[in-house]
């Protein structure tokens, strides 16, 4: 199949996904109804349940667009983007997935690429999670004959599906229609409880301040106050942000934002010059998920923000979330309705209220030895912060433990993908020893970055010297570029196979954690799914 033509596509298609960017109009959309009756039809037939094969699946706004793409890309559909744009807004909103449908897999749609996959099911694993996510089948719901369809889908668009690895040992076929679709049947079905009861919801309140705390990999924490007000069509909001990193330099941005199934956030903006996406979830006042550069979705961070409204009082972070004990610093809660007493840790003294106000309280405070341990932050009835106080780092992780960069650019169509990793300090308690019943995370730490051959064979091909550069203060790693490289063995490119060290000092020594990365080839299939 052409490459070139199946990128093009699903650019195509997450730029319908995304809202509307301003200066842009919404009042000319399309009807989602006509569209399916005059491009949808001439293939699926209309029913009194709808149309064949569409009606009968349920999706994320994602999975959606991904079902048109590939009409577009297999059976050669025509479509405009403001026409796919008005599909996948009805579709996800009839023949969507409700909010406890998506727990647990919503690492997919947040673009959290380096997650590592884990199912009980060794089964679904091999048959269906190892040429593409498990999270992918998890975001769908089908009914039996639906699941079938899939299986048969699955072996007539991809004949070599038989003869790859976990196929070739087993009755493939067999085992996917007689055991992979009763099972997939009975855990995702079409109709459930728990859509039943999201449909019958009352609307969501959206417009308003919101408080929003957040972390990006590799750059640190930040907080502000994002505005939310009625866009100019159904469910469309602009939106526009005012805050700060946690090393004091200013950030802000405006853009858009649309909610599809009443509680799917799609947000679109530009942040300091930067185009950027969040992709959230709607709960109760609340929105929880990831924003990542548009063009890079490694480059990203997690975001919780909460509405100014009565009755949602709520403490979001507390930045920096530690402080050693001994030590004096400057606290900023972020939350929303902050009205009232500020409940410190025990051990923990007020010396000065900076400034106040109803998303941020920033104090100046100091930390007693005895105060050690991860303790709740409160003001008046507002909760759901905390403070570590440590008396030493006893450990060090690396975060992901396991991640992957891609090689890239130098001529070839497709961007490198960076790696981002953070430092997350642990006190393990007086003994020292890491794992038991004392260890308390205290969070992010800086630290000093470098990388090294993983393994023997990374060391005999020089995977440090071509596979990329780790910056040594942020510990994000820039892969090298694509294409054979004349200076490796045997004219390799520049993949490898690297050790990712982070070391802060401790007690005038340097501690220590590791991780692995994996220098990968180009990203040549991107979907909106992985």
């Amino acid at each position: 199949m052409n490459e070139k033509l199946i990128a093009q596509t699903f650019r195509g298609a997450l730029a319908a996904l995304a809202v509307l960017l301003p200066g842009h109009s919404v009042l000319a959309a399309p009807s989602a109804e006509a569209v399916l009756r005059t491009k949808c039809q001439a293939c699926h037939t209309e029913t009194d349940e709808g149309f064949s094969r569409i009606s009968h699946q349920r999706k994320s706004p994602e999975g959606w667009l991904m079902s048109i793409a590939r009409m577009q890309i297999v059976h050669g559909l025509k479509i405009t983007d403001e026409e796919r744009r008005a599909v996948v807004k009805h579709l996800a909103d009839a023949q969507g997935l409700a909010p406890s449908e998506t727990e647990g897999v919503r690492y997919a749609l947040e673009r959290r690429l380096n997650t590592m996959e884990s199912f009980e099911s060794e089964q679904f694993t091999q048959m269906c999670a190892r040429c593409h996510s498990g999270a992918r089948v998890l975001l769908q719901r089908r009914p039996a004959s639906e699941w079938e369809h899939l299986v048969h889908f699955h072996l007539g668009q991809y004949p070599t599906t038989e003869f790859q690895a976990f196929s070739r040992d087993r009755d493939w076929l067999g085992i996917a229609l007689k055991e992979m679709v009763p099972e997939l049947a009975g855990k995702l079905p079409l109709e459930s409880e728990a859509w039943k009861a999201w449909q019958a919801r009352a609307p969501q309140a959206v417009n308003g301040e919101w408080s929003l705390s957040g972390h990006m990999t590799g750059r640190g924490g930040f907080s502000g106050v994002m505005k939310v007000s009625a866009g100019k069509g159904e469910d469309l909001h602009a939106l526009s942000f005012e805050g700060r990193w946690d090393d004091g330099k200013p950030m802000a941005g405006k853009g858009q934002a649309l909610i599809y199934t009443g509680y799917e956030w799609r947000g679109d903006l530009v942040v300091d010059g930067m185009p950027m996406r969040q992709v959230l979830a709607l709960e109760d006042g609340v929105l929880r998920g990831r924003m990542f550069l548009r063009d890079h979705d490694e480059v990203g961070g997690d975001v919780v923000a909460s509405l100014q409204r009565d009755g949602n009082a709520r403490v979001l972070a507390v930045h920096p979330a530690y402080l050693k004990a001994g030590e004096e610093g400057e606290l900023r809660i972020v939350g929303s309705k902050l009205a009232g007493e500020i409940g410190l840790p025990p051990g923990v003294s007020l010396l000065e209220t900076v400034r106040r106000s109803a998303s941020e309280v920033v104090l100046r405070v100091r930390a007693e030895t005895a105060a050690r341990g991860a303790h709740p932050v409160t003001v008046g009835t507002a909760s759901g912060g905390s403070l570590a106080v440590y008396e030493r780092i006893g450990e060090l992780k690396v975060l992901p433990a396991y991640a992957v960069a891609r090689i890239g650019g130098n001529g070839a169509p497709t961007a490198k993908v960076e790696a981002r990793f953070d430092a997350e300090a642990w006190d393990v308690g007086p003994d020292g020893q890491p794992g038991t019943s004392d260890d308390f995370r205290i969070g992010v730490v800086p630290a000093r970055w470098s990388v090294e051959p993983f393994d023997e064979v990374a060391a005999r091909d020089e995977d440090v010297k071509f596979a990329g550069l780790m910056d040594e203060a942020s510990g994000v790693f820039v892969p090298g570029g694509a294409g054979p490289n004349p200076l490796r063995r045997m004219s390799a490119n520049n993949v490898g196979n690297l050790k990712v060290v982070a070391e802060v000092e401790q007690g005038g020594a340097p501690l220590r954690g590791e991780g692995q990365l994996i220098i990968a080839p180009p990203r040549w299939n991107n979907p909106p799914l992985p």
